[in-house]
């Protein structure tokens, strides 16, 4: 029985009316997977630095491409397309094959303007897709507005190097990206620091801790953040440099939390908290004492 008349028999049953409309349809649209499944189309290409993580090998998948396909299959939730030819892949007609797009990437990406404005006004706002940016994602597009204003601020720097151990804090902890790290955990990996930011349009779920880290800045250093764009979604995840990150399992469960979010398959909640950031600089600048 399909979904339409189970509904006019539960009206019926239990006295309420349903209305079906357009706009019904839609809603269930967006969370309902296309045949085969969901689809990720995982962009990689470097315009600027080339990252470990991201470099292909003897004609095989990167480390990070592979670890997002076997994190699909092992779901059984979804399947990965992974390129590095943004020009040729990253077009308007291509994008109605996804729901979401993962970029891990550098630069000023050779994607054709219309194509890139369809993603952002249409494909994402309007019919409800999602974006996920590891890493680098936040060092790409630096001088286009469009772009870090949809991915919520952009790369301005990493004093913590690949090699240095951080302190990070978990703000929410019933986020599905966010969970499975606890309350605090310490992790090798290069971290960002952003200008451009704009805390008042997204959700910080994890934050550098300032305090418990050997280098200190007096600013808010956000690691992971989630935000509603229209009718879409966004998340940056600030770590990824390291390919021991992304061989991490917590970081592939959190991953995975990040992407039922946007898939409406877990709830999650996005609501801007500026005043966190503003609570985390003002700590930042007494722990450095400046």
């Amino acid at each position: 029985m399909n979904r339409r008349w189970w509904l006019r028999l539960a009206s019926l049953a239990f006295g309420f009316s349903v209305t079906w409309s357009a706009s019904n349809a839609a809603e269930l649209e967006k969370v309902k997977p296309r045949e085969g499944g969901y689809r990720i189309l995982m962009l990689t290409q470097s315009a600027g630095f080339k990252h470990g993580s991201v470099t292909r090998k003897d004609a095989k998948l990167s480390p990070a491409e592979q670890v997002v396909t076997e994190m699909g299959i092992r779901s059984n939730l979804f399947r990965v397309d992974c390129t590095q030819d943004a020009k040729k892949d990253f077009t308007k007609e291509n994008l109605q094959n996804y729901d979401i797009v993962w970029f891990y990437t550098t630069g000023d990406l050779p994607i054709e303007k219309d194509n890139l404005e369809y993603f952002f006004n249409d494909w994402l706002k309007k019919k409800g897709h999602g974006f996920i940016g590891a890493h680098s994602a936040a060092d790409t597009f630096h001088n286009y507005k469009p772009y870090w204003d949809m991915i919520g601020g952009t790369f301005d720097g990493h004093p913590w190097n690949s090699n240095e151990k951080v302190t990070i804090t978990v703000h929410d902890t019933k986020h599905p990206a966010s969970k499975p790290w606890g309350e605090e955990f310490e992790i090798q990996d290069e971290i960002y620091q952003f200008k451009n930011w704009q805390p008042e349009k997204v959700r910080v779920l994890m934050s550098l801790n300032m305090a418990k880290t050997k280098l200190k800045q007096p600013r808010h250093v956000p690691i992971l953040w989630v935000k509603n764009y229209g009718d879409g979604k966004a998340l940056h995840m600030s770590l990824g440099h390291n390919e021991s990150v992304w061989e991490n399992m917590t970081y592939q469960e959190s991953m995975l939390g990040g992407i039922k979010w946007i898939l409406n398959l877990e709830s999650g909640d996005a609501t801007p908290n500026p005043e966190l950031s503003a609570e985390q600089e003002k700590k930042a600048k007494a722990d450095s004492g400046k």
